[in-house]
């Protein structure tokens, strides 16, 4: 019988490795730096060509490896880690698994030149795709230097699922910021195409923080500390008021390694009850320090994820921990117990006559006497006397009935000869023809528009409508460049301080949200400039610019439509003023022509329904 089960080659097996831990170029620079912080470096550099897909370099200054090392690193599972599965519950270091160079080889041409202290001579290995193809004496000092090239070059499908080089490289500056922040005590540099992008000399975490973020987040800063038996936390937080609707301030590390989790992130957010509102994010860049006993940072290839043996004592001192450092430092409310409590009475004025209060009773009144036959004077809504309930609950009273004529006033309409003829041939989506000029439209309660058509009366939501409008409008403006936004010139342009993979994100998205309405200038590497905005969000400027944000820290800044959609609904909504308005009637018929023009007029942007039509038969049945 023929054998169908067979045992994967060594380079196949290394390939599909690879493709869990090394995903894009990011994913090499964090590897690598990751050893070199392992092998007990105080300088890294990482030089970068084309986002990585051409060249990746990262030396440092660490304990270096032996010729003999320098060979077998590139072999699956060797480490220097690990001596038993014991030590898998006292983890303290970055890489163990001894997967990462093993992975990296597999795709990639990669050069490793080592020199360990107390050698006259420093030894080059070259690997190419899983095989040694060299290994020769080099002067090197005491250090490591790898040297990846061509990555991908061996798995073709992998190379071309690659993003843009601006996309590539803002993943490279995110790693590279969140180990910078793991290791304040280190010096890192990192360059792109031979430029100087970071250059962080070592120093505190508040210094780390002002190297990555700029010098304005230093004032922003509150120092956060708690040490129990159980974590021991340290790291700042951002005052309220510095809170931003896009997330990419928000670092957390457990044990120097940094982590994704959401319990944690949300114990920070409860902190802030109170002090920010819904939808914004705080920063924070926190270390918490656990017993590598009592976390497991093994359940993720990447080590990303953590879990804890204790999470919810741990969730609770976080939540605490942060509270304490916001309200030591005056951010958090406090009471004042010197202040006078006492209830607001008025002082007695002089001459001021104070009469007892009276209980007025209507002796004829009789709950179960029909209204038509009470005496006059007496009604359905005064009980006990002549005192109405307005006038029992502090003088409140029904407004006046006197208004009710205006609710069906209109404006005179055009002669019937001078109205367009109805169209012949109408869209299924649209209820009716009353889009043309001088269909009555009526305005209801501030929200509501009722506009006569021909199946009957459609009643439409003014919000959601206007919600729709902007939607498209925004969406076509971006898909055809048509320049159908008008922008605003801002008579003072407005800098504003972000992070670098921040300013890299909106430099590559410039010409697409210059379709939108919107100027930005790079005054360096943590500033942008805004000349201009859409004249819709001129009292908006800044969410706007966060709306654009909040898609390139969610995951859906490389899909280019789905990035349309977003920004559009993000704009719409922030464009669209909240609350009963009140609209003209050359308004209103306006709107009502632009709602009938949408693609989609039914639902808006969140899917809610925009109008209901109520049909002429449903009108007429009650009267019959």
């Amino acid at each position: 019988m023929s054998q169908t089960i067979h045992v994967l080659p060594d380079h196949v097996a290394n390939q599909i490795a690879a493709g869990e831990v090394i995903q894009r170029p990011a994913s090499v620079v964090k590897e690598l730096m990751e050893n070199a912080v392992d092998a007990g470096a105080t300088s890294i550099e990482v030089h970068v060509l084309d986002a990585g897909r051409t060249s990746i370099q990262v030396l440092d200054n660490g304990a270096g490896m032996s010729s003999e090392d320098a060979r077998v690193c590139f072999e699956r599972h060797a480490t220097s880690k690990l001596q038993s599965a014991d030590d898998l519950f006292a983890l303290a270091t970055k890489g163990f698994r001894g997967e990462a160079l093993a992975s990296i080889a597999a795709i990639a041409h990669v050069d490793v030149t080592t020199c360990q202290a107390g050698s006259d001579v420093g030894t080059l290995v070259r690997c190419h795709g899983s095989e040694i193809v060299g290994e020769e004496p080099k002067a090197r000092a005491v250090g490591t230097t790898f040297h990846v090239k061509n990555l991908f070059y061996n798995v073709p499908a992998r190379r071309n699922f690659l993003k843009s080089d601006a996309v590539e490289m803002r993943h490279v500056v995110d790693e590279f910021q969140r180990v910078a922040f793991a290791h304040p005590g280190i010096a890192f540099t990192l360059t792109h195409q031979n430029a100087n992008l970071f250059q962080l000399k070592p120093g505190t975490l508040r210094q780390r923080i002002v190297g990555i973020l700029g010098p304005k987040h230093d004032e922003r800063l509150v120092p956060v500390q708690e040490e129990t038996d159980v974590v021991a936390i340290e790291g700042f937080v951002g005052k309220p008021d510095s809170a931003r609707k896009s997330r990419g301030e928000q670092f957390l590390f457990v044990n120097g390694r940094f982590v994704k989790h959401g319990l944690l992130h949300r114990a920070v957010l409860r902190a802030y009850d109170g002090l920010i509102s819904d939808g914004q994010h705080p920063l924070y860049a926190l270390h918490l320090t656990v017993d590598p006993a009592r976390v497991d940072v093994n359940i993720h290839p990447t080590k990303i994820e953590v879990k804890f043996d204790e999470e919810q004592p741990i969730l609770a001192i976080l939540k605490s921990a942060v509270k304490r450092g916001l309200g030591a430092h005056n951010v958090a409310p406090t009471i004042d117990f010197d202040a006078e409590v006492g209830l607001n009475i008025p002082d007695l004025k002089p001459g001021m006559e104070v009469s007892e209060p009276t209980v007025r009773v209507n002796p004829s009144y009789n709950p179960f006497e029909p209204a038509i036959t009470r005496p006059a004077g007496s009604s359905s809504g005064t009980r006990s006397g002549g005192m109405s309930l307005g006038e029992a609950h502090g003088g409140w009273s029904r407004p006046a009935a006197s208004g009710w004529k205006d609710l069906y006033q209109v404006m005179e309409s055009d002669a019937p000869s001078a109205r367009p003829e109805p169209q012949t041939e109408r869209s299924s989506a649209e209820p009716a023809t009353t889009a043309e000029q001088g269909v009555e439209v009526l305005q209801w309660k501030g929200k509501y528009l009722m506009v006569p058509t021909e199946e009957g009366i459609a009643v439409v939501h003014i919000r959601r409508a206007q919600l729709r409008i902007q939607y498209e409008r925004f969406l076509k403006a971006q898909e055809n460049a048509t320049g159908a936004v008008t922008s605003q010139v801002l008579l003072i342009p407005e800098d504003i301080t972000l992070t670098q993979p921040e300013v890299l994100a909106l430099m590559d998205a410039r010409e697409s949200l210059a379709s939108m309405g919107m100027d930005l200038a790079q005054v360096d590497d943590q500033t942008v400039q805004l000349r201009a905005v859409p004249a819709d969000l001129t009292t908006h400027v800044r969410e706007a610019l966060d709306a654009v944000l909040e898609s390139y820290h969610e995951g859906s800044w490389d899909g280019e439509s789905e990035r349309r959609e977003r920004w559009a609904k993000a704009w719409a909504q922030r464009s669209v003023a909240s609350g009963d308005v009140s609209l003209r009637m050359e308004a209103r018929r306006q709107l009502i022509a632009a709602l009938w023009a949408c693609d989609h007029p039914n639902m808006d942007p969140d899917g809610r329904q925009v109008l209901s039509v109520w049909a002429a038969e449903d009108l007429e049945n009650p009267f019959r």
